[in-house]
């Protein structure tokens, strides 16, 4: 594991000691149950028997979803469309601290995992839905993070003027699987002054409107029609990408009057230093049509490392743009214990980030591999009190998988 001895001690960890029974695919729900992993929780993931859960088996984007969202969970593979696989599924939950899921309104309802069920049977429990719409109007609608962004008017900010372009990356189903273990800690911190748990849900679509808070606001307080982010005027006069001499793209900026004399005396453009319309950032975001040609020109007579360093030395900020693989081998993160090596279906490791926190200037690990199909269903279902005699018979009835297959 990448900086092991940088590492929170299991021991140690904020969430150990909690138990977590996740029954979630795709992204935002499994997301959530990461979270809490990664802070320590014993997140055990119940899946279908059989194959698993079918997000191990997606191909295009979605081919890296199961091995970014699934470390330092436990996997038990059951039917839970049995009754002796939701028996037993049930049996889990009852010795649990959370409940998460993320299927479509009515479904735990109707295979028996409904808050109402499981508070019943476990009144501390905490149970945590991920849906698509909280309630209100458009409950009943499936979404996915697509679909909310262009609902939102995420995906209009994003693209050029009249084309719309969903974000690069599944933000709202791992924020919305964030703000699900955010909820789920809160009614976690509330259980420990009543004694009951609670009913958390967390919603792609309210999660989406959240995200362009900024932009109802800017409207607001502007009064000026909004703009797509691709051709926006910045708040900074500096706020662009530059193509240096040898073709690297470097993006740069200037957001204070301290870095305009920095930049200006770094690229010797005293020129630009003493130019009256030039003097504060509403001056210079005012000149943009004449500024930025003029600066592109200037970066554009070094080679792109050569640019970063000047850069870099000015206390600038600045930035190579990079391609998402790139970061497997980062040597910011390798260095700080920011990459988890996580095994993927052919069982190589590959670097992925950690959760963005550090403890004590320490970060938070990896304790466990993304599981397999039900490699964990003998040991998780004996802690529960099963005997291996039970638990050979769920076996033999096809309600229980045990496998070392990722897929």
């Amino acid at each position: 594991m990448s900086g092991a001895g940088l590492t929170v001690p299991e021991g140690d960890l904020p969430l150990a000691g909690v138990r977590v029974v996740e029954i979630a695919h795709m992204v935002m729900g499994p997301t959530c149950g990461m979270i809490l992993a990664d802070l320590g929780a014993d997140v055990v993931k119940i899946e279908p028997a059989g194959e698993g859960d079918a997000t191990r088996r997606l191909t295009g984007s979605g081919a890296g979803y199961f091995a970014a969202y699934n470390r330092n969970k436990r996997s038990v593979a059951l039917d839970i469309r049995s009754d002796a696989g939701r028996e037993a599924a049930l049996r889990l939950v009852d010795r649990a601290d959370v409940f998460s899921e993320n299927f479509r309104p009515g479904a735990m309802d109707r295979a028996g995992f409904g808050w109402e069920a499981l508070s019943a049977r476990n009144p501390g429990l905490v149970h945590v839905s991920h849906k698509g719409f909280l309630d209100g109007p458009y409950q009943e609608r499936t979404a996915l993070d697509e679909v909310v962004q262009m609902m939102a008017g995420l995906a209009w900010m994003t693209g050029p003027p009249g084309r719309p372009l969903r974000a690069g990356a599944s933000v709202n189903d791992v924020m919305g699987g964030m703000f699900g273990a955010i909820g789920a800690l809160a009614a976690l911190r509330k259980r420990e002054v009543t004694g009951r748990g609670e009913q958390v849900a967390s919603g792609l679509f309210e999660n989406c409107a959240f995200l362009v808070a900024q932009h109802i606001a800017q409207a607001a307080v502007s009064g000026q029609p909004l703009q797509p982010m691709s051709v926006r005027t910045p708040a900074w006069g500096v706020y662009d990408i530059f193509t240096a001499r040898d073709g690297a793209q470097i993006f740069a900026a200037v957001v204070s009057e301290p870095q305009w004399a920095a930049f200006c005396a770094a690229f010797g453009a005293s020129d630009l230093a003493t130019d009256p319309a030039l003097s504060t950032n509403t001056a210079r975001v005012a000149a943009r049509e004449r500024l930025i040609p003029d600066v592109a020109a200037r970066l554009a007579a070094f080679d792109g490392d050569v640019l970063c360093a000047k850069l870099g030395a000015a206390g600038l900020p600045w930035a190579a743009v990079a391609s998402p693989e790139a970061l497997a081998d980062d040597a910011h993160l390798r260095a700080s214990g920011g990459l988890v090596e996580v095994s993927v279906a052919d069982g190589r490791a590959v670097g992925l980030p950690a959760l963005p926190l550090g403890f004590g200037g320490r970060r938070l690990g990896m304790r466990r591999d993304a599981p397999t199909v039900g490699g964990d269903g003998r040991e998780v279902l004996a802690e529960a009190g099963f005997d291996p005699g039970e638990i050979a018979a769920l076996e033999r009835a096809g309600v229980l998988t045990v496998s070392d297959r990722r897929r």
